[in-house]
């Protein structure tokens, strides 16, 4: 473990802690037919009133740091050093990190823009209903976070993710004349 990935892990920590000391709060209102709306985010040992913690929206919060935890100690994992190229050559772009940079990125929009409903459409509806979008420490109103929703993004992001980054796996193909040989000389001796 390099030094860069001793920083992402320290990170991931100092996030986790920050989520477990901060978590995200709904308030109950029984004017609003005790549908619980999100409210914001308050100290764990702070008397709240009204408010429970949003054990989902928590959940996923966890779940996400530990995904880009993760995704930084991939990409923070050093290369092997490659063979210098001649003058004039492009460097080649290793497009399986740039995946995972986009996963990462779109893990964190994911939660800093969360799908949330009106808490009318709540107490009227048996499924979800869905406003939009709206930024996590902006103004809510009435709104509540539609967990279900938001499960099935961070899913589908996942899941782009992944097939992605396998559809960009490099192949033995992409080893150079050099490195083919070495190659089948190992397996030859493995073979024996």
């Amino acid at each position: 473990m390099n030094r860069y990935q001793w920083i992402a892990v320290v990170l991931a920590v100092i996030n986790l802690v920050l989520v477990a000391l901060f978590p995200p709060y709904d308030y109950v209102s029984a004017a609003r037919n005790n549908v619980p709306t999100f409210d914001g985010f308050y100290w764990l040992f702070e008397n709240v009133g009204g408010r429970q913690v949003n054990k989902n929206f928590q959940q996923i919060e966890y779940f996400v740091i530990l995904l880009n935890a993760a995704i930084a100690w991939l990409l923070l994992n050093p290369k092997k050093a490659k063979p210098t190229s001649p003058v004039g050559e492009e460097r080649k772009v290793d497009w399986q990190r740039v995946v995972l940079i986009g996963v990462a990125v779109n893990l964190l929009l994911v939660l800093l823009f969360p799908p949330m409903e009106n808490f009318y459409a709540v107490t009227r509806a048996a499924l979800p209903s869905f406003d939009g979008f709206f930024f996590l420490f902006g103004e809510h109103g009435a709104r509540t976070i539609v967990t279900q929703l938001l499960y099935l993004e961070v899913i589908f992001v996942l899941i782009n993710g992944a097939i992605l980054w396998l559809l960009f796996k490099k192949t033995p193909t992409d080893m150079t004349d050099a490195q083919k040989s070495a190659l089948a000389r190992e397996l030859m001796r493995a073979r024996r």
